[in-house]
């Protein structure tokens, strides 16, 4: 079932459904539904002769034995993987399966899940309809945010719902100089003091940067969204920047405190001389979706977009 990103983005369809012979799992460890939902998934693979690849550490949540492998993150280990919790064990599992064309499943363990495609309840229903091939993939893309210092480049940090530059702890404002690269030159587009900047891909429009005023982008978009956070101006605005393009971000003071975060996790220090580089990846996640499951349906289903008040007419 394993399969390579296509060139362009948006959904796809496998066809002729492949024999699933085995499964990756993942799954939050704070979720009090998950020992639960082990079991029940480790039912349904028994009964089919599929063998369940636990990644580490998560065999021992559950009082009996998942499987004596456990899950490698590399390409071809197992036909599709199911990830068990919210949409922040998604995206972690998202960030380990990007660039290996491994599908991933997402079954909410959760509150909202957003991302996440199916309630626990349907999961062994969702399971046969993936074994029958009645399912698409969503290619959702990721973005690399690169920390340039004194001593050159970091090591890239991959993210598939945001980059958040910001103080550490409590929120206070900091000054950045926002620039874009146009036609491979850097434009610099203005500087401003805010509580921090989220830079976005469109699936990530809906969660931090929509909090933060920004705009709802379908995932189909090649596009980042720029979202300053709290600004101390009114004429500072979020942005919506082609993916062809790069963001950079400068602190305009020089700051120990200010730090990058990736999908919610601090994952590196700026510095004072140091700047932040953000552009789309090269990388794809596939999420697993079902007929009837689409972008629309799912905001005003989980966000109750446009919804008329209770008994408003």
């Amino acid at each position: 079932m394993t399969q390579r990103p296509e060139a362009s983005p948006g959904a796809s369809s496998p066809g002729a459904a492949p024999e699933v012979r085995r499964i990756g799992v993942t799954g939050s460890d704070t979720s009090v539904r998950l020992h639960d939902a082990l079991k029940r998934l480790q039912g349904f693979a028994s009964s089919r002769g599929i063998a369940l690849l636990p990644e580490e550490g998560l065999a021992e949540t559950v009082e009996s034995e998942l499987g004596s492998e456990t899950l490698s993150w590399e390409e071809g280990a197992v036909d599709f993987i199911v990830a068990l919790g919210g949409d922040g064990t998604l995206l972690r599992t998202g960030r380990l399966a990007a660039g290996l064309g491994i599908p991933v499943l997402g079954i909410n363990l959760g509150h909202l899940g957003f991302l996440t495609a199916s309630p626990a309840e349907e999961m062994e229903a969702r399971l046969e309809q993936v074994l029958a091939g009645d399912y698409h993939l969503d290619w959702r893309s990721a973005l690399e945010a690169t920390v340039t210092g004194p001593e050159g480049d970091e090591e890239p940090s991959l993210a598939w719902n945001d980059v958040v530059v910001h103080k550490r702890g409590e929120a206070r404002v900091t000054r950045l100089s926002l620039s874009v690269e146009v036609r491979g030159e850097w434009q610099e587009v203005g500087s401003f003091s805010a509580d921090g900047v989220i830079v976005a891909t469109p699936t990530g429009s809906t969660a931090y940067s929509l909090s933060a005023g920004g705009p709802i982008v379908d995932p189909s978009v090649e596009c980042m969204i720029v979202t300053p956070i709290c600004p101390h101006t009114i004429a500072v605005r979020p942005l919506v920047v082609p993916a062809t393009q790069r963001v950079r971000l400068q602190p305009i003071e020089a700051s120990e405190e200010l730090v990058l975060s990736v999908d919610g996790q601090v994952v590196g220090r700026i510095g004072g001389s140091g700047s932040v580089q953000i552009a789309q990846a090269g990388l794809r996640v596939p999420l697993i979706r079902f007929p009837g499951q689409n972008f629309y349906e799912t905001i005003s289903r989980k966000l109750d977009w446009a919804a008329r008040p209770r008994g408003g007419a």
